[in-house]
This record gives C-alpha cells, sequence and structure tokens, in this order.
C-alpha cells in the first residue's frame, strides 16, 4: 500500500518544515511513502471561505482515483489514541487499498463534496490546530504509529 499525505499549500514556517522532513525521512523506513503539496488556489485571498473551499475540493477530487482510500485531517473526525491509530494503520496495510490518502485542508476545511467523498474522518485532538501545524503533529503520529507496530521503543506505554 502506498501512503500519501497531501496538503494545501506551502507551508510557511521554517521551523515546521524543517520537522516535517525528519519525520518524512524516518517514515521511509516503514512505508511507501510520499509527501504532496497542493498548490494554492490563485486569488485565494480575494475568495468568500465557501468558493474557496469548493475550487480546493476540485482540485483534490481530480487527484484521486477510484479505490483511493481517503482520510481527512478534521476536527470534527474520529479521535484515536496512538495504539488505536497503529491498530488502523496495521488494519489498512493488511487489507486495505492500494493507496491511502490522508490529506490537510487549507484554512477553511473542506468542501461539502470532499466531505462526502472521504472513506475516513480523523481528528488530532479536541484542540484547534492551525492547518500548517497539524502537519507536523499528523507526521509524528504517523511515524509513532508504525514504531509501535513494529516494537520499536519509540513509544512509551
Amino acid at each position: 500500500m502506498k501512503t500519501e499525505f497531501w496538503q494545501i499549500g506551502k507551508t510557511s514556517f521554517p521551523y515546521l518544515v524543517e520537522g516535517m522532513k525528519i519525520y518524512e525521512k524516518r517514515l521511509g523506513r516503514y512505508l511507501t511513502f510520499q509527501s504532496l503539496v497542493l498548490p494554492n488556489v490563485k486569488n485565494a485571498n480575494k475568495l468568500p471561505s465557501e468558493k474557496l473551499k469548493l475550487k480546493e475540493g476540485e482540485m483534490v477530487l481530480k487527484k484521486l482515483v477510484a479505490g483511493d482510500y481517503l482520510v481527512l485531517l478534521d476536527e470534527r473526525g474520529k479521535q484515536l489514541s496512538s495504539i488505536q491509530f497503529s491498530k488502523f494503520m496495521e488494519q489498512k496495510l493488511v487489507s486495505g487499498p492500494k493507496r491511502i490518502i490522508f490529506l490537510v485542508g487549507g484554512a477553511w476545511g473542506f468542501s461539502d463534496a470532499i466531505y462526502q467523498r472521504a472513506n475516513y474522518k480523523l481528528s488530532l485532538s479536541k484542540m484547534t490546530f492551525s492547518h500548517q501545524m497539524i502537519r507536523l503533529f499528523f507526521l509524528e503520529q504517523l511515524f509513532r504509529a508504525m514504531s509501535i507496530l513494529k516494537g520499536e521503543p519509540y513509544h512509551n506505554e
């Protein structure tokens, strides 16, 4: 299974980019992994939030193929412990799709079309984090899940 992490727009904070690179490199030991930055919508700052979400959603839907398993990182999604998330990943690795895509939306979230297409919604916390910070948090949790599955000492229980 190929694991992809899609993000709308570049991360503008160097410390987040540096941290993300660390975990992306580590994930390569466990997964066929790719991180993909989708471009910002042109003139995004001049569009109403609903129109912006619609355009971002159209861009994402064009890149998906039949059979992709789409997981939205969404504050209204299901909250899992690190152990539960590792079991989720294990299940997908064993009997899952050819490609699982974790998606971080833009600042305003997702369009209705993306919610309808999603196979799963995952929340990393009851707190709200910026769409840029959540990228690093998620990559760390994905690495943690894989290290749990391999029985490595990274996670303390």
